[in-house]
């Protein structure tokens, strides 16, 4: 039973509700990930400290401007948890890390140099419309000087946010773009014309800033070991729902 805004919710209505939107599987999953992650750390001795767990707490509390002691029962209350549900929840999340690092953190510097291009990455600028036409017309346009590719982007794009930003996507690893798109990206030059690139019923004119070449930083080496530990997790996932078949 969960209560919300005084209002009474059955734990069989709120399954049954995740079940229509289609949204137990995930949760589900998650759930034998954590059985995972609990037995695998119970075979290597890893423990979470209470120390550990106040420690996180109190940093999470800073980031989410908790200053008192009221301040976090009434968040608490807002996310319909106890005091003892966020602590097992931070018990779990440090749990998780602490067996990842225990299990590949030798292997973050191998699996960089072996996959090193994959952290390559770039500062972006795209334009996305809805028409062939319309991407090959402003590509012309651009080209010749007529409009700059930003101003494009400002009146074009088909998404809001990107046409405030007039085109600005940020920051991206190459691993995270779809390959055609990183083939093209890659292989062209600082301030050309990228495009127009069909890519899911929308075409796609791009423009780079500026290329980073990979640096084995504390973004990347997290970045890896939680792909790293990703992978496993699917693999042990897999074999623990074999051996309970």
């Amino acid at each position: 039973m969960v209560c919300v805004v005084h209002v009474n919710l059955p734990s069989d209505e709120i399954v049954g509700f995740l079940k229509q939107e289609l949204q137990i599987k995930p949760i589900c999953e998650k759930l034998l990930y954590q059985r995972v992650i609990q037995q695998t750390s119970a075979e290597y001795g890893i423990e979470v400290t209470p120390d550990e767990i106040q420690s996180e707490a109190d940093l999470q509390r800073r980031n989410r401007k908790l200053e008192s002691a009221a301040d976090t029962y009434a968040w608490l209350n807002e996310q319909l948890i106890s005091s003892d549900d966020w602590e097992a929840g931070i018990h779990s999340h440090l749990l998780q890390k602490k067996l990842a690092q225990h299990l590949f953190q030798d292997q973050v510097e191998s699996y960089f140099a072996e996959h090193r291009l994959d952290f390559e990455q770039v500062i972006l600028y795209q334009i996305v419309v809805p028409y062939e036409a319309v991407a090959q017309e402003l590509f012309y346009q651009i080209e010749e000087g007529e409009i700059s590719f930003f101003q494009a982007a400002h009146l074009y794009d088909i998404d809001e946010q990107r046409r405030l930003k007039c085109g600005y996507e940020g920051k991206l690893q190459r691993w995270s773009l779809e390959p055609t798109m990183a083939s093209n990206i890659f292989s062209a030059k600082v301030g050309e014309v990228i495009g127009p690139l069909h890519l899911h019923d929308h075409y796609h004119l791009l423009i780079v800033e500026e290329f980073i070449a990979p640096d084995l930083n504390r973004e990347i080496r997290q970045a890896i070991l939680d792909r790293i530990f990703g992978e496993w997790m699917e693999s042990e996932l897999n074999r623990f729902i074999y051996q309970h078949d």
